[in-house]
């Protein structure tokens, strides 16, 4: 006898939903590009190997606050859900332009594809380095035109529609914002405090991964205003704790594990909230002459690390992510959400904060 397979989870429907969402919408590009040129459908098929693999945790953040709010009409949510998976793309493509990054996650980003061919081509490494970034300044705008495209064209009322853009909109010009700041507080003659570093974090990366998709989610379910704001809430302080873990896996993290190099923040001396304590501490002169050598190599960065660690600075955006972390569980309990979405909240927030990569 055969056996069945075990059906499909909830959340594994809801990442199938969106799966077919972006390759209807690259099937489709890919044929509109082809007729435009061989360069024009490769870099559609290197932007779409870029959306691949990942774990899709926009998506499931629009679909867990929709589901958990009584939506049920999860076919409409999926090309919402997968807009925002487009936005985050869109979002590290132009970061890796803007950092100067060639690769992501230990393999060639688009921008590094693109390079390559260029020096297969004969161009010289500065003019092959600068076609690469060129092809993924227009591959991010491709893509962000794109979560709007797939808003645009979702079935839903006119008016929600409009919210869902506006909240779509709100997020990209919150994730700019942060992108500035950030590229502002590199190298700047006055160094920016925790606060400041703390708000461009939130800017960059939690308004658009955490509480963007959130409300969205609560406001495709139709749910009222004061739960719109207490995900959004949950949202903000969730994805800040994100992304404190994310400087801590940045600095210390496993490579294997994470994909990306443990150099790349101390090689460019990053106002992360690593830094900004060690700054404060007695520590720092020792910090600061091995950053201004340059890092280099692995034994030089091992040094930093243990400097970081010794003033006390790893252990302190520990303990601050165990505070934002607690601000979550606070705003969750202290809600009116329905039980079963706060469970499926908490489960986020502990995946969120417990990760190694």
């Amino acid at each position: 006898m055969e056996r069945q397979a075990a059906p499909a989870s909830r959340s594994e429907e809801h990442h199938n939903r969106t799966e077919r969402v972006l390759e209807q919408y690259f099937d489709g590009a890919r044929r509109q590009a082809g007729a435009m040129g061989t360069a024009y459908g490769e870099l559609w098929d290197v932007l779409r190997r870029g959306t691949q693999g990942g774990k899709r945790l926009r998506p499931e953040l629009v679909f867990t606050a929709y589901s958990g709010l009584g939506g049920t009409d999860f076919v409409a949510v999926a090309p919402v859900a997968a807009a925002f998976e487009l936005l985050h793309t869109a979002l590290i493509l132009h970061d890796d332009v803007i950092d100067r990054d060639f690769k992501r996650r230990g393999v060639k980003n688009l921008a590094g594809e693109f390079r390559d061919r260029a020096a297969r081509q004969g161009f010289p490494a500065d003019q092959a380095e600068h076609r690469g970034q060129s092809a993924a300044i227009i591959a991010g705008d491709l893509a962000l035109t794109g979560a709007y495209r797939l808003i645009a064209g979702a079935e839903l009322a006119g008016e929600l529609r409009f919210r869902l853009l506006e909240e779509l909109d709100a997020a990209v010009f919150a994730s700019a914002g942060g992108e500035l700041l950030d590229m502002e507080f590199a190298g700047a003659p006055q160094l920016p405090t925790l606060p400041e570093v703390m708000t461009m974090s939130r800017l960059k990366t939690a308004a658009y991964s955490f509480e963007a998709p959130l409300r969205t989610g609560a406001i495709l379910a139709g749910a009222d205003l004061p739960a719109v704001e207490t995900v959004g809430t949950v949202g903000r302080f969730m994805g800040t704790a994100y992304q404190l873990v994310d400087d801590l896996l940045g600095t210390f993290g496993d490579e294997s594990l994470t994909g990306k190099t443990t150099m790349g923040d101390l090689a460019e001396a990053k106002s992360t909230p690593l830094m900004v304590y060690a700054r404060n501490t007695p520590e720092w002169p020792r910090i600061a002459a091995l950053l201004d050598q340059g890092i280099r190599t692995p034994g030089q960065a091992d040094e930093v690390r243990r400097w970081l660690e010794r003033c006390g600075a790893r252990a302190y955006v520990e303990d601050l992510t165990e505070c934002y972390t607690a601000r979550a569980r606070a705003a969750l309990e202290d809600s009116q959400l329905p039980p079963q979405l706060l469970i499926k909240l908490d489960g986020v927030l502990n995946r969120a904060v417990q990760r190694r990569r």
